[in-house]
């Protein structure tokens, strides 16, 4: 449908997915997405488009992530700086992507919908969505506020929708893909998996600690705000928790600790307690720092190797 060579995606984050990491992930034979966001302006967005497709033919995705704020950013024009650049994948995520449809449907662009929910997915696919795309609570960003793993909320999904599931939240190798195709999905979506690969425009720093870490190295914030989101635990990330545990805390507390510039600082600088940075539980389970090509062929080689190998000698 995606015109993917195999089942693998690279979800778009915020200042880490750019043009030298989706083409990478693309030219790996996976499905990768630029940030549409990351770029300041829609007429840059264009440009990174364009960036992109000179580091690759392959197919290319775009997400766009939609959020409330007093003063939100263009999202029509970024919409269509998206299709008038000839983008055919689009990953939406955050608020429902309703009233952009008729613009994705009319230049007949594929729209996967990251929900955390079943019933946000429903809501998805009878909107039209070609895909959805389920947050397991082991994920990076905002898993959502029900705490359903995916080894429960994946198999859920594909029970509910009839449109294609692509499992995301503690995902990061072979056996994690065979999992998920186990489970129903046809696909899996990594972020921090990709965070840890040579192309990832973020410090070497980081890279390393995501290596050094385990599954404890993550921090639940904004749980009483009911906006939980999932970070790497460091300084900063534990005094935000301590402070919102506060009786009569409240978001503005914390608003200067998570601030984005700050984290756009740790992600250039490497210092750790400059501010939070997206991590899921998979860090947990990256062992090192490859290229992205090698890292997908080693995820696809291992797979088969599952499937054909221990799986198929445990039928009698």
């Amino acid at each position: 449908m995606l015109g993917m060579e195999l089942p693998i995606m690279q979800g778009g984050m915020q200042r880490v997915s750019t043009a030298e990491l989706t083409a990478a992930v693309a030219n790996a034979g996976a499905m990768g997405f630029l940030s549409a966001l990351t770029q300041p302006t829609p007429r840059e967005l264009v440009r990174e488009i364009a960036r992109t497709r000179s580091m690759t033919d392959r197919v290319f995705g775009v997400n766009l992530t939609i959020l409330p704020s007093r003063t939100p950013p263009p999202y029509t024009e970024y919409v269509k700086a998206i299709v008038d650049s000839g983008i055919k994948v689009v990953e939406t995520a955050g608020y429902s992507p309703e009233r952009f449809m008729p613009l994705f449907d009319e230049a007949e662009v594929k729209v996967l919908h990251k929900c955390t929910a079943v019933k946000h997915a429903l809501k998805a696919q009878s909107l039209g969505c070609a895909a959805v795309i389920i947050d397991g609570f082991e994920a990076a960003g905002h898993p959502g506020e029900d705490g359903i793993g995916s080894l429960v909320l994946v198999p859920r999904a594909v029970d509910q929708l009839d449109v294609p599931v692509v499992a995301c939240g503690g995902f990061s190798d072979a056996r994690g893909l065979v999992a998920a195709l186990a489970m129903g999905a046809d696909a899996v979506s990594m972020g921090t998996r990709f965070m840890a690969t040579r192309e990832a425009p973020i410090h070497q720093n980081l890279k390393e600690k995501l290596v050094e870490a385990t599954e404890l190295d993550t921090q639940l914030i904004f749980r009483r705000f009911r906006n939980t989101a999932r970070v790497f635990k460091n300084s900063v990330a534990v005094e935000v928790a301590e402070i919102e545990s506060r009786t009569g805390a409240e978001f503005v507390d914390v608003a200067d600790l998570v601030a984005g510039e700050k984290g756009a600082a740790v992600l250039e600088t490497g210092d750790l307690e400059l501010g939070i940075f997206w991590a899921g539980l998979s860090s947990g389970l990256v062992y090192d720092v490859p290229s992205v090509a090698e890292l997908v062929s080693r995820i696809a080689t291992d797979a088969e190797e599952i499937i054909t190998g221990r799986l198929a000698g445990l039928v009698v």
